[in-house]
């Protein structure tokens, strides 16, 4: 029973928490194996920290970028509040001041390919790394710095922290072209990836974090258009981001189905916590804003469609059958 658990813990909080950028077809159930029950342990701590902890989500976001040095001067100036605050970069230099930002500028422009004052293409890339109001500043500083070190290795980049609001956050300006001439290109599988690590560098410095998809927590995506809405309403909308479609990682509807198998499977198990924790996916599913969109009673077309979300369809615990004794029949 615990095997089979496990089994299916993997094969549905993989697509819930460590999504492939592409997914074509239904993977098979794992070989149950010592590495399984290890995966699957940890995912049982992910979904503890995301259902029952509710653990702070970072937010990892690129908020623009420079094409040329003229734009990329701009932001220094914006990110430093005209060289009042202190701008460290990836050797670990502070600087502060005016003058020290025009050196750093011209730095830049000459630092591999040159940068002119405007260009055709992206220069560099603004990221802005978050956590919720309540976090200490200096360890959001500390992990994007050790985020900077992994994700950014090989690139030029400056970094400023910004605790003078309510969500203790850092701006991090980093070079598209590193010092072997790779260019960086930031996809949505890399900005994952991105959330993940910082959420990992936040841990180790003891801070509760997690880099849970708006999918998996059921969250609305926020900035849809009115006729965007409307379609989507009505299935007029194609390629819908809730629809898990082929060559697509899952959305709200296949993270609803993968929280259905789980539930199932540890609401079986023999383990009071996994009970319990079957229960708490149930109360976090309840109340998450896709569930309550999915069940709104003037929508009765949708509530027919999603009525039994995947769980009869989820897998059954494994039962072996033995074969009968002749020697008994007889």
């Amino acid at each position: 029973m615990t095997t089979t658990i496990d089994g299916v813990l993997v094969q549905w909080g993989d697509r819930l928490f460590y999504p492939p950028s592409r997914i074509s077809k239904a993977t098979p159930l794992p070989r149950l194996d010592a590495l399984t029950g290890r995966r699957a342990a940890a995912i049982r701590a992910r979904i503890t920290a995301t259902v029952t902890r509710r653990a702070p989500q970072v937010m990892v976001k690129v908020t623009g970028g420079g094409r040329g040095m003229d734009a990329i001067a701009a932001h220094f100036r914006y990110i430093s509040k005209n060289g009042r605050l202190q701008i460290e970069d990836d050797r670990g230099l502070t600087r502060e001041g005016r003058e020290a930002q025009h050196d750093l500028v011209e730095q830049w422009r000459y630092s591999g390919s040159l940068i002119g004052e405007v260009s055709h293409r992206r220069e560099a890339f603004n990221i802005m790394l978050s956590m919720p109001a309540g976090t200490r500043p200096e360890f959001v500083q500390q992990a994007a710095r050790e985020f900077a070190k992994v994700e950014l290795r090989g690139h030029r980049w400056v970094m400023v922290l910004h605790d003078h609001q309510a969500n203790p956050h850092v701006h991090l300006s980093v070079r598209a072209e590193s010092m072997t001439g790779e260019r960086l290109n930031p996809r949505k599988a890399d900005l994952h990836r991105w959330r993940e690590t910082f959420a990992e560098k936040l841990r180790r410095l003891g801070i509760d974090a997690e880099a849970t998809r708006q999918a998996t927590r059921g969250e609305i995506r926020r900035g849809e258009a009115l006729w965007e809405l409307k379609a989507k309403e009505e299935g007029r909308l194609r390629a819908s981001g809730a629809a898990a479609g082929k060559g697509r990682t899952i959305g709200r509807d296949g993270a609803v189905e993968a929280w259905a198998h789980i539930m199932k499977a540890l609401a079986a198990s023999d383990s009071v916590a996994d009970r319990q924790l079957a229960e708490g996916i149930r109360d976090f599913l309840l109340q998450s804003p896709y569930v309550k969109e999915i069940f709104r009673p003037d929508r009765p077309q949708r509530v027919a469609s999603m009525e039994r979300p995947a769980m009869e369809r989820a897998p059954q615990p494994a039962v072996t059958r033995r074969r009968p004794d002749p020697e008994i029949e007889r």
